[in-house]
């Protein structure tokens, strides 16, 4: 099989910036050989001098089964009418779900995305995923605040757990959707039946939930109320929502996705159980399904201090007008210009992959990898430089 030889103005490995001295080869299918030195007299090298090649990328939270919501939900309702707007609209437009979920995998194709840590509640997206190139970890989710109906609702996602299964073995996990929708018996079962696996849960996307679990006060109130959820039975924590129920996530990896009001006394917690269990926390941005929602943006200082825990997702189209990592690039860029470019790229590339736990197949260009090559213009455009043409 033949070689590939590309040079650009610059070359990120995954884990730091090259200058234009070194060329990246690989095999024809994408398969990476080695990075050397650019010799004056090779004729055999791709030249492009503009940009930056990089590893392809990783989308660390999405919703694909949402993907016909698109312009559906209302842009800056706030965390509970969002919510609500989701719960009462997801299934309508359902005539046009499958054609919007094959859309949605086809636009991440084009957009660079290699990889993708998928939410699911329901069979959905199976169809889509059995003909896609793109790799798919799917975190098949889990709510219900009440006790009562904990054993109700972990069967019937164990079952859509299985379907995954069949189709995609080792590429599944049940998941808690969120502290202030999975009772502690759910969080339970969910524990035992997800014990060493990785894990995703939507954290702290707005002050309410931390009010609830602190004092039981706030805007959350209105949502059990609007959903006729008896919340009689909870007690307030005294603690943050994230921190209420850390010890049910504290023997596995865990993306922590949103964070959007995540404390100093959280992420020293976090951090600790990190150095004695030896285990991984990520934290996963959805910068611009934030600002969709609330108009949200996450501190510069998590990005910049917590560097190597950062990955980055688009959240669903319900949330975003596009499923493109360079878009949330470069709107981190725009409001933190002071946020390096290797910071930024590795959070959407070997970090999502160690996330996902696939850094030995993609992520960077290390030999034997096949990560997905893309040459990145300033921020501005991304293409492929190779075509994959199987799953990696």
């Amino acid at each position: 099989m033949a070689y590939k030889k590309f040079r650009a103005n610059q070359l990120f490995t995954g884990t730091k910036m090259l200058n234009k001295d070194w060329v990246l080869v690989a095999l024809e299918d994408g398969t990476i050989e080695e990075i050397i030195p650019f010799d004056e007299g090779e004729s055999d090298v791709e030249l492009f001098e503009e940009g930056i090649i990089t590893p392809g990328f990783v989308n660390c939270h999405c919703h694909l089964e949402l993907s016909h919501l698109k312009g559906v939900i209302e842009e800056g309702s706030g965390m509970v009418d969002f919510i609500l707007q989701i719960l009462g609209k997801r299934f309508s437009y359902k005539e046009h779900l499958q054609d919007a979920i094959q859309a949605a995998d086809k636009e991440m194709q084009q957009n660079g995305i290699v990889a993708v840590g998928d939410i699911c509640n329901t069979k959905d997206s199976i169809p889509a995923k059995k003909t896609s190139n793109l790799y798919y970890h799917n975190f098949i989710e889990v709510s219900g605040f009440s006790p009562k109906i904990a054993v109700e609702r972990f069967e019937q996602l164990v079952e859509v757990f299985n379907a995954f299964e069949a189709q995609f073995p080792n590429q599944n996990t049940l998941v808690p959707h969120a502290p202030y929708s999975v009772s502690n018996n759910l969080f339970k079962l969910v524990q035992n039946f997800s014990k060493d696996k990785i894990l995703s849960m939507h954290n702290q996307e707005c002050a309410d939930e931390n009010s609830f679990f602190e004092y039981k006060t706030g805007d959350f109130l209105r949502l059990y109320d609007t959903l006729k959820v008896d919340i009689s039975f909870f007690d307030p924590t005294g603690k943050s929502s994230l921190q209420s129920v850390l010890p049910y996530l504290q023997n596995n990896h865990s993306i922590l996705v949103h964070n959007g009001y995540l404390t100093k006394e959280d992420l020293k917690k976090i951090n600790h159980i990190n150095s004695t269990q030896k285990t991984q926390f990520w934290l996963c941005f959805c910068v611009l399904a934030n600002r969709y929602i609330r108009n949200l943006i996450p501190q510069e200082t998590l990005i910049q201090d917590c560097c190597n825990q950062v990955v980055i997702g688009t959240d669903s189209l319900a949330s975003n007008h596009s499923l493109n990592i360079l878009h949330e690039l470069q709107y981190l860029h725009q409001v933190y210009p002071n946020v390096s470019m290797d910071i930024l790229l590795k959070a959407a590339t070997l970090n999502g992959a160690k996330a996902l736990g696939i850094d030995n197949r993609i992520g960077s260009f290390k030999k034997n990898k096949k990560p997905g090559i893309m040459i990145m213009k300033n921020l501005a455009s991304i293409k492929n430089l190779l075509i994959l043409k199987d799953k990696i």
